[in-house]
């Protein structure tokens, strides 16, 4: 295929970047769990007159931001990650500043752990908040005055108000277990009777195919195959099947279904031979992304952006004597998105947001001067706007970020709110301008290459499910298993090939290939839809 050649370089945009969108459908539930997860650690130093130990419970406390998308059983497994890699990035960063003063070296190891973290992230697949909460941790405790006898108790300070936050995210399990996987249902169904409505508009069928993946590999990983769980498949498998056919799908009834997925009363309709084949919860989706802990994988383009921009950024915060060179390496890290596009976006809403959000200290330290219930009560505050506000726009979310990383140094000592706010200005453009010039002289050509492979992994999966669907002697679970390893492959293709569209310096895309592969890859998921419907029919008939 005749691939089409793109600029160089693109125009970076202005228009939409600080535009505010609809909120998340859970933000109560990081903001809430935030809250609860360092009101009573922070309230605890604040009675024993020891807010200064503040910044190692906040470390832990921080790790409540993660990991709510996921079902229960693969949520604690991933929160005791997250707590562990808090702790351990911790460690590296508070034996580093008992060793040395040096500000170069510090800000070297600063960057260094940036890198690392973000890669682990991006490997991981963690979702938001990513990163940057582990480089704003970390970063900090360098320059946080420390001796090597005092780095276990302020490690096991930190490891105790993980731990606590580990328990506030897993709570909400007991009273509703099944929550995250009714949640990435009911948004599937959605999505797909969006689509149903205007199946000609742009994007449409690639967010309800996302959103059925997403489901799927939610109720994958949530735990053992549970009666709820099987009406939850059912209505995937509804749901993959309107996708498939959208002209004889009805979006009103899709929507009655997403309202609330586990109603009783909706149980045999769901569960009807038409719509599933008992959906075999417990076979691998086959696409699922592996971990390789090599150097090489490791060390990708945007980790090496990341360490050479935050080291450059913070080297430039010292070169113009301000006191807080991590401030200028946290905004650094903060700007790297999948491409330089995104990461252009970024920078232009962490300014915004710094800039209203220093404005916002200016008119609250007067009231957090009033004493340290004061101060405190107003990060909770603040703790929560952020969360609030971030899905709405980053740059909202920041507008309450900012004070709050303003108070939290004063909960050593309170300071002059004019150098305050003087550093961090001078921190944000440093940070912002040297983040940005390093994502472009530090090119991504990797991105291409993902494209090909995509395709590779699409076309492969392709021919599987059409060997499948064609083989009679193949188990129950053998074409769901397929469809499900093609639609995955679908969803990373279309989302190499936008983080690819949107980087600079590439070679040119295959741009007719990826059109055709992922029009025959809908087609192969639409007939096999079709398939497993019409012999569901015939076995019930039967």
């Amino acid at each position: 295929m005749r691939s089409v050649r793109h600029p160089r370089a693109r125009r970076l945009p202005l228009s939409g970047v600080l535009r505010v969108n609809r909120p998340s459908e859970i933000w109560f539930k990081p903001a809430l769990s935030v809250v609860v997860a360092t009101a009573p650690p922070n309230l605890t130093l604040l009675a024993l007159h020891r807010l200064d130990l503040a910044m190692y419970t906040m470390a832990g406390s921080l790790c409540a931001l993660y990991a709510h998308h996921r079902p229960y059983a693969a949520r604690a497994r991933t929160l005791a990650r997250v707590v562990l890699g808090m702790v351990a990035g911790l460690a590296v960063a508070l034996v580093t500043a008992a060793l040395t003063t040096n500000a170069v070296v510090l800000v070297t190891v600063g960057a260094l752990l940036a890198a690392a973290q973000k890669a682990l992230c991006d490997a991981s697949r963690i979702g938001p908040p990513a990163n940057v909460i582990f480089t704003f941790v970390t970063s900090a405790a360098l320059f946080l005055p420390q001796s090597l006898t005092q780095v276990p108790g302020h490690l096991a300070v930190a490891a105790v108000a993980g731990t606590w936050a580990w328990l506030v995210c897993m709570a909400p399990g007991l009273p509703r277990p099944y929550g995250p996987e009714r949640r990435a249902t009911a948004h599937a169904l959605n999505a797909v009777a969006a689509h149903v409505e205007a199946p000609e508009r742009p994007g449409s069928r690639t967010a309800a195919a996302t959103a059925v993946h997403t489901a799927w590999q939610t109720l994958l990983a949530a735990g053992p195959r549970t009666e709820p769980r099987r009406v939850l498949a059912a209505l995937l498998t509804r749901a993959d099947v309107a996708l498939a056919a959208p002209a004889e799908a009805h979006p009103d009834r899709l929507r009655a279904l997403a309202r609330d997925p586990l109603a009783a009363a909706r149980l045999r309709r769901a569960a009807a031979p038409a719509e599933s084949a008992d959906e075999p919860l417990d076979t691998p989706c086959g696409h699922r992304r592996r971990l390789s802990w090599s150097a090489f994988d490791l060390l990708t383009p945007l980790a090496a952006r990341t360490a050479l921009g935050c080291a450059l950024a913070g080297y430039a915060s010292l070169a113009i004597g301000v006191g807080r060179p991590y401030w200028a390496l946290v905004t650094a890290a903060s700007l790297y998105q999948a491409n330089l596009t995104l990461t252009w976006s970024r920078g232009v809403q962490r300014v915004v947001g710094n800039l209203a959000g220093v404005l916002a200290f200016a008119a609250l330290v007067p009231l957090a001067h009033l004493g340290p219930a004061a101060l405190v009560l107003c990060c909770l505050a603040l703790a929560f706007g952020a969360e609030a506000l971030i899905s709405r726009n980053y740059w909202l979310g920041t507008v309450c970020v900012t004070p709050m990383a303003l108070l939290v140094t004063e909960f050593v000592r309170f300071e002059d709110p004019g150098a305050l706010i003087t550093d961090r200005l001078s921190d944000t453009v440093v940070g912002a301008l040297v983040g940005f010039l390093t994502a472009v002289v530090v090119t991504n050509r990797r991105a291409g290459d993902r494209v090909a492979d995509a395709l590779a992994v699409v076309e492969h999966a392709r021919a599987h499910t059409l060997r499948t669907a064609a083989d009679p002697d193949a188990t129950p679970g053998a074409l769901p298993a397929a469809r499900r390893a093609l639609a995955a492959a679908l969803v990373e293709l279309r989302a190499v090939t936008d983080t690819a569209s949107g980087e600079w310096w590439q070679r040119a895309l295959p741009s007719e290939r990826v059109t055709h592969v992922e029009q025959a890859g809908h087609r192969t998921l639409a007939a096999t839809a079709r398939q497993r419907r019409s012999q569901a029919a015939e076995g019930a008939r039967a």
